[in-house]
């Protein structure tokens, strides 16, 4: 997969195998931060970008 390439919700949960209703509430909490939102207010994620936030997030919970 190119890293370059952004991907809805739904295709990052699917990569991470996460739930997309997760990654949504993280990102409408401002846990996590979308490349993109899209003027129809969905988003967009760079998939390594989203494992670091990820990554960052669960450093701070443990």
């Amino acid at each position: 997969m190119s890293t370059d390439r952004l991907l809805s919700t739904g295709e990052a949960a699917r990569e991470l195998g996460l739930n997309s209703r997760s990654i949504s509430r993280w990102a409408k909490e401002g846990l996590i931060t979308p490349a993109l939102v899209t003027p129809g207010g969905q988003y967009r994620w760079n998939l390594e970008d989203l494992r670091a936030e990820l990554r960052t997030l669960r450093a701070r919970d443990d």
